[in-house]
């Protein structure tokens, strides 16, 4: 028997008269709305995302919440002097040709040598229930009773506290029977009833271009450029290292 040369001999396909069906379409305005949807899916995920992990920043209102300084390690640059109880520590000037530095139970006189001179005394006082503002007049009044006040400091800070500043003039008559303006300037703070205070005195001399910062300020006071390094150096017991 030999072998079919076709599985079914004989048999013709028939032919027919099939179509496929047309391919389905997406309107153009469907695909449109489906990417917006997805576009707005993503996008809130993501704000919600972040809005999860992003914390607010702290928003101060100064003063009389002024924040905190910076709590890395403090480099000291310039010598500290601490009270003797530890109630208080300030940084001061370094014993040159420029500062006669002498020191004292309540705190530090520094003796300016160079330029106009002046004084600057960096020490504390008992409050006894005073304000900063009242401790400030006190000592200006006592010490040069007619001053006449220049203006008060805006938002004056001692040791980062929140406190009272005041600059005066007074004319105190020299040996050549001649009136020498002299500039008194005055900053204290007071916390745990203990007053700090950073005070300066010397010759007026007007700010501009040739002195000072080279620019106008109300200063007027030679040593005042170099007394504000000291005046947030002050520290009451307790106080973080700054």
């Amino acid at each position: 028997m030999s072998a079919p040369t076709d599985l079914f001999p004989g048999y013709a396909v028939p032919a027919g008269t099939y179509a496929a069906p047309a391919p389905r379409r997406t309107s153009r305005r469907r695909l449109v709305v489906t990417w917006l949807l997805a576009i707005v899916v993503v996008a809130a995920g993501l704000v919600a995302l972040s809005a999860a992990i992003d914390k607010p920043a702290a928003r101060y209102v100064c003063p009389p919440d002024c924040g905190r300084p910076p709590t890395g390690t403090p480099v000291e640059v310039n010598p500290r002097f601490t009270a003797p109880d530890g109630a208080f520590s300030v940084s001061h000037p370094v014993e040159s040709s420029a500062y006669r530095i002498t020191t004292e139970p309540s705190g530090v006189t520094a003796e300016f040598l160079a330029g106009d001179g002046g004084v600057m005394r960096l020490f504390s006082e008992p409050a006894a229930g005073r304000s900063a503002q009242e401790i400030a007049k006190a000592l200006v009044k006592a010490t040069f009773p007619d001053t006449r006040t220049a203006y008060e400091i805006p938002n004056a800070m001692v040791g980062y506290q929140p406190g009272y500043g005041e600059v005066a003039d007074c004319w105190p008559q020299g040996a050549n029977t001649s009136y020498a303006r002299m500039r008194v300037m005055v900053m204290a703070a007071v916390k745990n009833d203990l007053a700090l205070v950073a005070a300066a005195v010397g010759p007026y001399h007007e700010f501009g271009p040739d002195f000072g910062f080279g620019k106008p300020s109300g200063a007027n006071l030679q040593i005042a450029l170099d007394m504000g390094k000291y005046v947030n150096s002050f520290s009451w017991r307790g106080d973080p290292p700054r």
